[in-house]
């Protein structure tokens, strides 16, 4: 295993956290935009509709895999720029 992959280790994991709390932030945001309550359904809400707890679900996903991708594409950037070595 490579030294640079190693070392990306512990930025990654930062990263990842930083991601994942970044998505929640976009979608509350993209949930409150659409027109729905403050806090999205959960899969056993009684309250709510197949359709909206799908679509929650769905949007939820997109927008945590999309934050995900950018944050760790741009980590892997700009550990490349200042090593010189690409993490993955």
């Amino acid at each position: 295993m490579k030294v640079s992959k190693i070392a990306y280790k512990p930025v990654g994991l930062a990263l990842g956290a930083i991601s994942g709390m970044t998505a929640g932030a976009v979608f509350k945001q993209a949930w409150k935009m659409l027109g729905h309550d403050d806090d999205a359904p959960d899969a056993t809400d009684e309250q709510r509709s197949w359709r909206e707890v799908l679509l929650a679900a769905t949007l939820q996903g997109a927008i945590f895999a999309g934050v995900k991708a950018a944050v760790d594409r741009a980590g892997a950037t700009a550990t490349r720029s200042l090593t010189g070595t690409w993490p993955g």
